[in-house]
Order: C-alpha cells, then structure tokens, then sequence
C-alpha cells in the first residue's frame, strides 16, 4: 500500500527570508533522518535548483511542464547529490505560467491533480516540500492548494510582522475555497542574530503575537548558511558542524516528531 506523503508549501510573498535556504536545508536534515523526501520547485529562479546542483542544462522537463504540458511529477523528477532527497526542478518557462493558465477552470487545482496518488503522483515519499515564488501568485495558489500544510519562513527584522496577515488571508481563503485540510503549520524565525537586541525583540513580539505557531526552533544569521548555495549544496553538507547546520537540523526533528515516518520503509521504488 502506497503511504501518503505529507505535502507541506514554503511560503512567505516577501523575498529575502530564507524561503527557499530553509525547504533545501529542511528537506536535507529530512533526509538525513532517513526520509524520503521530493522538493518541488514552484519558484521561476530556480534557485532551490541551483542550489541543489542541477545546472540550468539539466532541467529539461520541469514544474512548468507538469503545471501547463500535463506532465507526470515522476517524469519531471531527478534525483540530487544528498541520499534520499529528489527534486521537480523549475527554470524561467515558469515566469509565463501565470498568464498562460489564467484561461483554465482548474487552474488552482494543476499541481494538487499532479501530487494525487490516484493519478499517478508520487507514492513513497514521506514529504513533498514545495519552494513557491515570492508573491501570492497563481503558482502559490497552486501551491497552497495541494498542501497539507504552510511553513512559513520569518526574517528577524522589524518589519517581519508586516505582510504576514496578508498570506493568513490568503490561507484562509483557499480554505474557505478549495482545501480546507489546509493548515499553518509553523513560522520559523530565520537569520536571527542574538547578539542583535532588535533580533531578540523581534523573537519576543512574534512569539507574543502567534504564540505556539512559533517554531521553537530559531535558525541564526550565519557564514555557512549563506555561502552554501554558491557550493550547490544544502548547509548539512557543506558545512556539518556549522551552527546553520544545527539549527536546520533541530527543525527537521521538530517537524518529524510531528509527522512520523517509517525510517525502515525502504528506498523509492
């Protein structure tokens, strides 16, 4: 019997937060844990591509042919340099999804019809972790749409409070919709810095506002996280014993504790 993965968006329309740092990161301390873990690249920079080492070359069928073309996830999907951790890579073709879908009823519904098992989605994974672009557009409507849950990355900045109402929103209104499974599953606070009072007033007003929404978890403004990507790797990688490395660990165990795997359920068939 296939086991249903858990589908879960990065998402935050404002750029710079570590969106796409965290899904890499977080899907390879996923992996490392022993899951089997697919990431689907719904951003038209392709930087979770980039940063998993597959050039612009080697993209030759990507989540813009799965969203427009009606190709399978399985035929748009390769495999990475980490044990366990594939990707559905994006390129450009992605930026004109946008306009070339608006005229389709079931625009929003493409990439949930794509992941669902009974159509020959993907059927061993344990988690699909989706990198949607920096805008609430019709690509993380899609996005939203086919997840069982959001993680949304925060930057620890003043303003890190500004905007997210709008995603809430937003959430709320594909739930109101067209999935109503969906739910928050956590805001992570990234780029922190505790020697920084405004990082440390920042963690306090969020954690005061959201509460347990708040991942315990706090990923720190660190070298190695930011160089990583320039290295085509995840920080676990690149840098094992880093602090980045640690903290991105600490939220793959948080977020597995949360959904439990089979660590013994063998490879990907």
């Amino acid at each position: 019997m296939p086991r249903k993965p858990h589908i879960m968006a990065i998402a935050n329309q404002k750029g710079g937060v570590g969106k796409t740092t965290t899904c890499i990161n977080l899907a390879a301390g996923l992996a490392e844990r022993g899951a089997m873990v697919l990431i689907v690249d719904l951003d038209p920079q392709g930087n979770a591509s980039t940063g998993l080492g597959i050039p612009a070359e080697k993209r030759v069928t990507t989540s813009y042919d799965v969203l427009v073309e009606n190709v399978s996830i399985a035929d748009a999907t390769q495999g990475t340099s980490i044990s366990n951790l594939w990707l559905c890579p994006a390129n450009g073709d992605l930026a004109s999804a946008d306009i070339e879908l608006v005229a389709q009823v079931k625009r929003s519904f493409l990439l949930r019809d794509a992941l669902r098992l009974d159509s020959g989605g993907p059927r061993n994974f344990d988690f699909i972790l989706i990198d949607c672009p920096p805008s609430l557009s019709l690509l993380t409507i899609n996005a939203l749409v086919a997840s069982d849950s959001v993680l949304v990355p925060l930057q620890s900045e003043f303003f890190a409070l500004e905007g997210l109402s709008q995603l809430m929103l937003t959430v709320r209104q594909v739930r109101q919709t067209a999935n109503p499974d969906l739910r928050i599953e956590g805001v992570v606070l990234t780029m922190h810095d505790s020697r920084n009072n405004l990082s440390q007033q920042v963690e306090t007003d969020v954690r005061a506002t959201l509460g347990e929404v708040v991942f315990k978890t706090v990923i720190p403004r660190n070298v190695r996280v930011s160089e990583a990507p320039s290295f085509a790797q995840p920080v676990l990688s690149y840098d094992t014993n880093s602090k980045g490395a640690a903290a991105y660990r600490a939220l793959a165990r948080e977020i597995a504790e949360r959904h439990p795997f089979n660590e013994l359920a063998g490879s990907l068939s």
